[in-house]
């Protein structure tokens, strides 16, 4: 699939914003911790992505209600769905100036993820959080997401790259007052 940047300036793919605020102190704190461990971008890069998937559990799989969506909240409560996730892996990574986009896929509900820009190319990741079944791991020689669409089942990969979230994610997630609530609320298609 080719991946398609929604904004031809690739310096939007670095900013921050009210979701990615990579500029917040809890996200140069984490972001700061991770570059003294890695010994190149690459190794931020994978670094940065194990620390979203492992060490923030995802919200559904632990039963946390509570929502979260801005980059700096999700590293501070360590909780968040996908969404939630995919932004605060953003926000790490454009810390250390490496172009990251969100981008979704579309199952009974969208599913966020990011890509990566390394070598001249987009590269999605899943922080989503691995569990039975799935086992999503930071790669730039093919994908290993946490969930590939059925095609026959009306699933699909969305190819856009968006430098801010999506207005129908980020408006589910700011109008949620738990996850129950927000479950229930999640968009069915972009």
């Amino acid at each position: 699939m080719e991946l398609i940047q929604k904004t031809p300036d690739l310096s939007a793919y670095l900013a921050a914003d009210e979701v990615i605020d990579h500029d917040h102190p809890q996200v140069r704190e984490v972001a700061g911790g991770l570059a003294e461990e890695a010994a190149d971008s690459y190794a931020y890069a994978r670094l940065a992505f194990e620390f979203v998937r492992d060490t923030i559990p995802h919200s559904q799989d632990s039963g946390d209600p509570r929502v979260t969506w801005r980059a700096s909240d999700v590293l501070e409560r360590r909780t968040g769905i996908c969404y939630a996730k995919a932004h605060a892996l953003t926000a790490l990574l454009r810390a250390e100036d490496i172009p990251t986009a969100l981008c979704y896929q579309r199952f009974d509900v969208v599913h966020g993820l990011v890509a990566v820009r390394f070598n001249g190319a987009w590269h999605r990741q899943d922080p989503r959080g691995n569990k039975p079944g799935v086992d999503a791991r930071f790669s730039l020689a093919g994908e290993r997401l946490a969930f590939m669409p059925d095609r026959a089942a009306g699933e699909e990969d969305y190819p856009e790259l968006y430098a801010a979230p999506h207005p129908a994610v980020l408006a589910a997630l700011k109008a949620a007052t738990d996850r129950p609530h927000l479950w229930a609320t999640l968009p069915a298609a972009l």
